[in-house]
């Protein structure tokens, strides 16, 4: 580093000048939020703006109120509600929070690299996925890993499968004492292995000139990761997050990656996957079997064809649907399909890069942008015939080879083609790939191709924790995993629908796909079996599927039923869910840490998480499991199966069979629930039950709109507070709306459940604030 001469006092003090790989550099800090700074180092002629990410929206390139250069003297200065210092030689930035409290202390190495403080206390976040097993290492018995501290990762994306599935990084940490850091620029390398300090090392793009394409996206070559002509040697650009608060962090990282935007209702539904189909009668049939048996649906997913012999189209990456399937035409199918009420999504996957040489633009195209067949209008245009026929949503596969911006501009892609197509019906889409900032295109995710194994359903709860954390609130996996084996059962199966019942996503997937079915369990026969070329010869595919004698077992399907049903009697609950991750930022699926920052036992489970505020689930994740311990924080919480009221502050053991997985209901809480529908969009024939689970006072605002519309964006929707004073046992119920909402209150009844004696009472509200008294 050069040096510079700076007076300090009487006396002369030699302090260095800052640089970046060797030449001059600037310091620049923007308080992006009141509790969040935005440090960005970069070279001194450097006029242009910040970095460029699409994981960060524009709003957050505000004006810098810290800007240092040459050799500067020590800064003390308030950012919004952060105290920050910086010192010289070697730079270093302290920031603490409006108290003093230690958020976070950055020494900084001039090539782009930094080492900041860390406890022992859990770090979570980094986006999705795991380890990659080592050679040699059972992974079927090894631990989850939940919590990232203590590790080193080299924050690589790829294709995985065992209990992780996907990793899809993202240089988020969250420590649990407090602090949260978001390296937006450069791409790099996290060591969490030193007790007291982590380093983030820059990964340098600038030899990495590979375009990864369909042939060699097995490869780590740079999928992935930010177009190697955008790494700037030394340059670096991070976020620094208060987190002693976690819903005020969600809440500002929400806004600086772009607030989620609400799902159609039906994709909180349940969703059932395909596989080789036969044809259309079969389609219908399968549908008309799930009425008949009175499982709720809302959606068919149907695989594209060379990801199986017969699929939706002709071989992938075709958008033409397959004769052999639709002996009709196609429209009149997915007519016949929305007949019975259930949506259609269609897999589809990418042209190589000769015909998509890479994804750009928006729509609709801004001026000045290339309009070559790359660009993300002109390709959305191959998609439209299919949404003219029906399809309703897409399943955007592989695209592995992707680079980071392509991989979020395909979300956008799937979120704005679309709504150019139907501008006012809110789209979807699930895919194998996300990153930050694809909450704000509507961005769901799965775990990808896992094996079918109790530790992956162990580890998928982990999973998504932290992708919610990280990503965005919406994520699930392939009930029952993806690559069958021996240890795929009926039970396997159960006990995963059970967990996906509390997923974002509630979806059924998997190769010998009837066992993937409800019912697939009770049958005789588990359907197509299908070859796992990876590690097994063509002819023998019987060691990579269920064994034939766990067939024949119909009580799983009554198992299927009871959860499908619970998942849509709390409807009301979870829908208000997707509102708050919109407005709030916190996921539907809630690591304890979340509300329950200072109990440090709960801060580091990652095998039991809240389903919003007020629900406690507990997976049951162990073969042929009687009891299932849960740690329950402190407090008063109820048995939701058996009304039991529980001292929390402990673990507690909760005897189980295969139907019951432990839910437990915080004291105050109130929670809506409906009847049994058979789709989303059926209407009730009882009141909505407002269930009061006295201990201690509560509230809830229950969020209600159309489901289907854009105009939640505009003040469509509806807001009821419902306020339990437990002193008092009086329910006030009354509107909520902002000042502004186009949606009058709704004249409605509901019942109010008191528990746990059960005490009833009916109520009519008219949308003025009506108090229910026990």
């Amino acid at each position: 580093m050069a040096t510079a001469l700076v007076a300090i006092g009487p006396a002369v003090a030699e302090i260095r000048s800052l640089t970046l790989a060797g030449k001059p550099a600037k310091l620049e800090m923007r308080g992006v939020a009141p509790n969040c700074v935005r440090i960005t180092l970069k070279p001194a002629a450097d006029a242009s703006g910040l970095p460029y990410t699409p994981a960060l929206v524009q709003s957050v390139d505000v004006a810098p109120v810290i800007v240092l250069e040459g050799a500067p003297p020590p800064v003390k200065q308030r950012v919004g509600n952060l105290n920050i210092e910086v010192l010289s030689d070697p730079l270093r930035v302290i920031v603490t929070d409006s108290k003093g409290k230690p958020v976070q202390d950055l020494t900084f190495d001039g090539e782009g690299g930094f080492t900041f403080n860390k406890s022992t206390a859990p770090i979570l976040g980094m986006g999705e996925g795991g380890p990659l097993p080592a050679p040699g290492v059972a992974w079927r018995t090894a631990p989850v890993q939940y919590d990232r501290n203590g590790s080193y990762d080299s924050m690589t994306p790829r294709w995985q499968s065992d209990a992780y599935g996907s990793r899809n990084p993202v240089g988020l940490m969250i420590g649990t004492d407090g602090w949260a850091l978001l390296v937006a620029t450069p791409w790099g390398r996290i060591d969490l292995r030193d007790t007291r300090h982590g380093t983030f090392t820059p990964e340098d793009r600038r030899a990495s000139n590979t375009i990864q394409n369909a042939a060699n996206q097995g490869l780590n070559q740079g999928k992935g990761l930010p177009p190697a002509d955008t790494y700037q040697k030394g340059v670096l650009d991070l976020l620094v997050f208060d987190a002693h608060e976690p819903a005020v962090f969600m809440k500002e990282l929400s806004e600086a990656s772009g607030q989620a935007v609400m799902p159609p209702m039906w994709a909180l539904g349940y969703m059932q996957s395909h596989r080789t189909l036969e044809d259309e009668r079969q389609m219908l049939g399968i549908v008309d079997t799930f009425r008949a048996k009175r499982i709720p649906l809302d959606a068919v997913i149907y695989l594209g064809s060379g990801f199986c012999p017969r699929g939706w189209n002709l071989p992938q990456p075709s958008f033409e649907f397959n004769p052999e399937v639709f002996k009709r035409d196609p429209q009149a199918v997915l007519a016949d399909l929305h007949q019975r009420h259930v949506k259609v999504v269609v897999h589809v996957v990418p042209a190589d890069r000769d015909k998509l040489p890479t994804l750009h633009g928006t729509i609709p195209a801004l001026p000045g942008e290339l309009m070559n067949q790359a660009h993300i209008q002109n390709y959305w245009q191959q998609h439209v015939g299919m949404m003219e026929k029906g399809v309703d949503g897409f399943w955007p596969d592989e695209g592995d080879w992707f680079n980071l911006f392509e991989r979020i501009k395909r979300h956008q892609m799937y979120y704005q083609g679309p709504l150019s197509t139907k501008p006012n019906v809110r789209p979807w889409s699930l895919h194998r790939n996300g990153h930050l900032g694809i909450a704000q295109w509507g961005g769901w995710v799965w775990s990808g191709d896992t094996e079918s194994s109790w530790k992956t359903l162990e580890a998928q709860i982990a999973v998504g924790l932290n992708h919610s954390l990280s990503i965005g609130p919406y994520w699930g996996s392939d009930i029952g995993g993806f690559y069958p084996n021996p240890e795929k059962t009926g039970e396997l199966y159960a006990r995963w629908f059970q967990f996906g019942a509390f997923c974002g996503s509630f979806r059924s997937h998997g190769r010998t796909w009837f066992t993937a079915l409800p019912w697939g369990w009770g049958l005789s026969d588990m359907g197509p079996r299908e070859d796992d070329s990876r590690n097994t010869p063509a002819a023998d595919t019987a060691g990579r599927n269920p064994l034939p004698s766990e067939m024949n077992q119909p009580a799983i399907e009554k198992v299927t039923r009871q959860y499908a049903e619970l998942r849509y009697q709390l409807l009301p609950y979870t829908y208000t869910l997707a509102w708050e991750a919109r407005k709030t930022g916190l996921p539907l699926m809630r690591a304890m840490w979340l509300h329950y920052p200072n109990d440090k036992k709960a801060a580091a489970l990652g095998n039991q998480y809240l389903w919003g505020r007020d629900l406690l689930i507990a997976p049951v994740y162990e073969k042929g499991a009687t009891s299932r311990i849960t740690y329950l924080p402190s407090g008063k919480w109820y048995d939701w199966w058996s009304g039991e009221k529980i001292t929390g502050g402990r673990d507690v053991t909760k005897k189980v069979d295969l139907s019951i997985m432990p839910i437990y209901a915080r004291s105050g809480a109130i929670i809506p629930f409906d009847p049994v529908r058979q789709y989303t969009a059926q209407a009730a024939t009882q009141p909505t039950t407002l269930k009061v689970f006295a201990g201690s006072d509560g509230q809830f605002t229950l969020y209600e709109d159309d489901g289907t519309s854009l105009e939640y964006l505009h003040g469509g929707g509806r807001q009821t507070r419902c306020s339990w004073n437990d002193k008092e046992r009086v329910l006030t119920i009354e509107p909520d709306s902002p000042v502004g909402a186009s949606e009058p209150p709704l004249r409605r009844a509901f019942k109010v459940e008191l528990l746990p004696d059960g005490e009833t009472r009916s109520v009519t509200y008219d949308g003025k604030q009506t108090r229910v008294r026990f």
